[in-house]
């Protein structure tokens, strides 16, 4: 790309830095498909011949095969994948193959494949959330009766049904997957044909290449089209969103895992051992999960940092986005797949869970219990806190206090308190919508089955 301005060579450290081939050559099939549509626009154009765009489709169509064979050879001259593959086609059909990049530019013809890849990679990324999303919403509906400790702060704090815990997080995937949705329509706008930032001097045919590349829609301006880097960064923002949330499930899979909790047991398929400790049995796949969030993270920071003193239309800074984007799309599609693989295949040990259902987890429902009696809550937590610290003072469970000893707190306490104390009567009195009671966990499970249904039509 230096003959006729430039005279000399290139420093080789400086080939080495611009070059991008290692990177962008996972381009190929997508340049290759936007050559193709753009040598038929130049046909239409009156720039090739029909006899002409033959040849070139022809060659491009070998091309094609050399990459999917693993056989096309890049050469040291090859910066890039643009240029990787337009040197091949002169190799293959002479000099007509210079005619291709007439009224294109790499500025267009880059960020055209980019889209194009990215198009399918987030379908690819969205079959895969929403797989993870069924795994949990159908094992909340097999395990609904299920009853642990839920926590705030790490302590302990009030029942809840295992499924509830579940299904909080296939709540905050959904809505990951509707950001993927609304990304996949930004993405979907057409800028090949902008040229290097004026447009297009040769009367392109923009409809017939949007049609051709099953874009939804036409940039409305060339400085922009070539430099927007939008819909990168939202893709890496919703992708770090996603491993937030998958980073907040690993945590919690891996605390429950511990022989501290012992609520759940993973299987020996996502689990490593220890090199000197042979009882050790190491969730690796939910502390990898955790920690290629900070990874993901890092790339949304770094394309940031790039594009923010940036001055307007292309800059070879923009190299540094196909890198970003490959590895947040390789993580995501392996850390979802994992992330599948653990939810199906753990055990849960339900008679941990109902023995770490201390009776002072039921503190709340006993102060309920004064309100619907009618104290006001304040006055009623405050009881039912002195009833907490009794219970500690005397060495008792907060169940085991005598109704004397309650009365001593407040005269609204009678002998029906002892109802209080019973798990699956204080699960199901959260009946409002978005509540641990059965009913509103199986309406939680069936919302979502109709929301999955929406959300695999815009995958």
């Amino acid at each position: 790309m230096m003959a006729g301005r430039f005279v000399g060579s290139t420093d080789p450290i400086m080939e080495m830095l611009s070059a991008s081939i290692t990177v962008d050559q996972r381009l190929s099939e997508v340049d290759i498909q936007g050559s193709m549509a753009y040598a038929k626009a130049l046909e239409k154009a009156g720039i090739l011949s029909k006899t002409e765009l033959e040849k070139i489709l022809s060659g491009l169509e070998k091309i094609s095969e050399e990459w999917s064979k693993g056989v096309f050879a890049v050469i040291q001259t090859d910066e890039d994948i643009h240029t990787a593959n337009e040197r091949r086609l002169k190799e293959l059909i002479g000099d007509v193959a210079g005619k291709l990049h007439t009224g294109r530019s790499r500025n267009d013809q880059v960020v055209t494949d980019l889209k194009l890849l990215m198009k399918n990679s987030l379908s690819i990324i969205s079959t895969h959330l929403l797989q993870l999303i069924k795994t949990l919403v159908e094992r909340a509906a097999i395990e609904i009766d299920v009853i642990l400790p839920g926590y705030t702060h790490l302590q302990k704090a009030q029942p809840i049904r295992w499924s509830q815990f579940l299904l909080s997080h296939a709540v905050a995937l959904t809505r990951d997957s509707e950001r993927l949705g609304e990304i996949k329509k930004r993405i979907n706008v057409l800028p090949l044909g902008s040229g290097a930032l004026a447009g297009n001097p040769l009367e392109i045919d923009r409809e017939l290449l949007r049609s051709e590349l099953d874009f939804a829609s036409i940039s409305l301006n060339s400085m922009d089209a070539v430099s927007e880097r939008d819909f990168v960064v939202e893709f890496l923002s919703a992708a770090t969103l996603l491993m937030i949330h998958l980073s907040k499930m690993a945590e919690d899979l891996i605390i429950y895992s511990t022989s501290e909790f012992g609520f759940l047991t993973l299987s020996d398929t996502y689990c490593s051992g220890s090199s000197l400790m042979p009882q050790k049995k190491n969730p690796d796949s939910l502390e990898l999960i955790r920690s290629k969030a900070g990874r993901v993270f890092g790339r949304l920071a770094a394309i940031l940092m790039v594009l923010k003193g940036l001055p307007s239309t292309y800059n070879k800074d923009l190299q540094e986005d196909k890198e970003a984007v490959f590895d947040v799309i390789d993580t995501l599609n392996a850390v979802l797949q994992v992330a599948t693989g653990v939810i199906s295949t753990l055990q849960i040990n339900k008679e941990n869970m109902e023995k770490a259902l201390s009776p002072e987890i039921l503190s709340s429902d006993l102060a309920l219990y004064l309100v619907h009696k009618g104290m006001p809550f304040r006055q009623a937590h405050i009881a039912a806190g002195k009833a907490v610290h009794l219970a500690e003072t005397k060495g008792l469970t907060i169940n085991n206090l005598s109704l004397e000893d309650l009365k001593s707190i407040s005269p609204l306490f009678g002998s029906d308190v002892a109802q209080v104390f019973s798990v699956l009567s204080s699960v199901e009195q959260y009946t409002a919508a978005g509540g641990t009671a059965k009913s509103s966990v199986s309406a939680q499970i069936e919302q979502l089955r109709e929301l999955l249904k929406r959300l695999k039509e815009q995958a």
